[in-house]
């Protein structure tokens, strides 16, 4: 149950996904740049513009923690400013000079030949690694031990600063609004981009105060309203289970994400044996070896002679 954080998105906006952003134009061709990159202007900063276009690219390349803050209203606000404040750096590094020289050129050469790599095995790697169902039901039969979990529940909730607001959202509830719209248009928490869903959870993953109104509703019910150390929720019980061995198709997805790291490692390595199956390569053992060596050490595995024993001090009488 955390807020949206405007610290994380300025440092994944302004550095992570900077290449994919930037905006990069200069005053006086913004009309020339929003045609060019597509939507509606956004906002307008010293005559270059940024748009809707703009804020979805950015969006697509946010990680994916992020990307349900930024479906939240105040996230939106939030992520507009950090490109804002990107755009005005590009425009004060350009005055400065700084977007310019051999340095920036070879880094962008590096990163566009890194960003080309990841493509190409993306695109390979992902096509080619496939689990089967069959293999899902082998590891599954032969891992049973591993789905064993205790009694949880699922729930939803809607988060508010003050009583007031959530007495407010409860009326409405009460009057037949709908639970996931109400969190979404007013909840402070992080789910609220997913209609309050906070998933599966057992006992103890929850603070106290939560966790026990939560567990006293029968499913489908709306609890009254419960205050935290978080402010007051409002919570809507969606599912409960019982303790046991997860079915098949419940874990499924879980067991596919376990299996397809090592399946991906044995395609990345075919792909490695067949790339240089038919490469002409060459290489320069004694280059490799200086390379990053001292001139004072000596030849890699060298080893320097022992030095001759010193003789023995005098006893003392």
């Amino acid at each position: 149950m955390k807020t949206t954080s405007t610290v994380k998105f300025i440092a994944v906006a302004l550095c992570a996904t900077a290449l994919f952003g930037c905006q990069g134009g200069t005053p006086g061709s913004d009309s020339k740049q929003s045609s060019a990159k597509g939507g509606q202007v956004l906002a307008e900063v010293n005559g270059s513009s940024i748009t809707t276009g703009d804020f979805d690219r950015e969006l697509k390349n946010l990680p994916e923690y992020l990307k349900a803050m930024a479906e939240t209203p105040q996230g939106r606000k939030e992520m507009l400013d950090t490109m804002v404040i990107r755009e005005l750096v590009l425009q004060q590094a350009a005055k400065d000079g700084v977007d310019k020289g051999p340095e920036i050129e070879e880094k962008l050469q590096d990163l566009k030949k890194r960003l080309i790599v990841e493509a190409f095995l993306k695109k390979k790697v992902e096509a080619d690694a496939k689990v089967s169902d069959e293999e899902l039901k082998k590891f599954y039969e032969q891992n049973k031990d591993k789905f064993n979990a205790p009694e949880q529940i699922k729930a939803s909730h809607i988060l508010v600063k003050t009583e007031k607001e959530a007495r407010d959202i409860l009326a409405q509830l009460k009057s037949g609004a709908n639970f996931e719209d109400l969190a979404k248009k007013n909840s402070v928490d992080s789910s609220a981009a997913k209609g309050g869903d906070l998933g599966w959870f057992g006992k103890g993953a929850m603070v106290p105060a939560f966790e026990k109104a939560a567990s006293a509703l029968k499913e489908g019910q709306i609890s009254d309203v419960v205050k935290s150390d978080f402010g007051f929720h409002i919570i809507k019980l969606t599912g409960k289970r019982a303790a046991g061995i997860r079915p098949f198709e419940e874990v499924k997805d879980q067991i596919k994400a376990a299996i397809m790291p090592s399946k991906q490692q044995e395609i990345f390595q075919k792909l490695k044996e067949d790339l240089k199956k038919d490469a002409k390569i060459t290489v320069k053992e004694d280059v490799l070896n200086a390379v990053g060596g001292k001139k004072d050490e000596g030849k890699a595995g060298e080893q320097k002679p022992a030095e001759p024993a010193k003789p023995a001090a005098p006893e003392k009488k």
